[in-house]
């Protein structure tokens, strides 16, 4: 059975953001899971104080759901976070790791600050539509403004469709979040870092960070893509996963040799 691929959204989305890029991918026979994270589409909050180790851990018991043990990571923005938080806590089960406008590090004093009152604003029934539709078109590139009129449309209306608890729980849980770097560094499994040459949100220089801390990584760059490639770009997204799915399985057919010659040798 084929590496299952799993497709995490990005904040305040759902994972119909990777429509795309999952219908190219499942057209090349991959197996594609694209579930929905804590608060967002058909999945509840957790109890608890905002945390992404709660969201890991519910995303684990989901996979589990679905018979899905080891797996091919892919997150974006958000869902690059929970599947660092997913690598720190469930590491054997990553067998590749995609991470897509997402940095290693966390959050400074400025930026933590910077999202909390973001949460608490969101909640405030009279202020979060003109919050919604001034700063989620950010999220995409120039390019693709320009290009495609109708995706900042798309995309504000997904995230005024959010539900404001949920955002700002989420926002909260991504200012809480640890640095992330040390895992990386111990992974020995195939990988990606990959940034929109447009993406306003995170940088190149950090993005190069994030890879350089990967042993067996590389950095993939968009042209004309902002902070969301899925939406923006999704043929070429998808083109980046298979490669890193083709990896995984080289990497695993060339430890099942080395099994058994080793085995062999005994």
């Amino acid at each position: 059975m084929s590496l299952p691929l799993v497709l995490l959204h990005a904040l305040p989305l759902d994972s119909s953001m990777w429509d795309g890029t999952a219908a190219a991918l499942r057209a090349r026979g991959r197996q594609v899971l694209t579930p929905d994270l804590c608060g967002f589409g058909s999945a509840p909050l957790p109890h608890g104080s905002p945390s992404l180790d709660l969201v890991a851990d519910a995303l684990a018991r989901e996979l589990d759901r679905q018979g899905a043990g080891e797996v091919a990571l892919a997150g974006c923005s958000m869902g690059g976070y929970v599947a660092m938080a997913f690598l720190r806590r469930h590491p054997d089960r990553v067998r590749a790791l995609a991470l897509l406008a997402a940095r290693s590090t966390a959050d400074g004093a400025e930026a933590a600050a910077g999202r909390l009152r973001f949460a608490e604003a969101v909640l405030d029934d009279s202020a979060r539509p003109g919050l919604v539709t001034a700063t989620t078109p950010s999220l995409l590139g120039a390019t693709t403004r320009a290009r495609r009129p109708d995706l900042p449309a798309r995309v504000t209306d997904l995230a005024l469709a959010a539900r404001p608890r949920s955002v700002a729980w989420a926002q909260r849980a991504i200012a809480a979040r640890t640095d992330s770097t040390a895992a990386l560094r111990a992974m020995e499994v195939p990988a990606v870092v990959v940034i929109g040459a447009e993406d306003g949100l995170v940088s190149l220089d950090e993005a190069c960070a994030t890879a350089g801390a990967l042993r067996h990584g590389r950095l993939a760059v968009l042209p004309g893509v902002g902070h969301l490639a899925p939406l923006e770009a999704p043929e070429a997204t998808a083109e980046i996963l298979a490669d890193l799915l083709a990896q995984a399985r080289t990497t695993a057919a060339g430890a099942a040799v080395r099994a058994g010659a080793e085995a062999a040798a005994c």
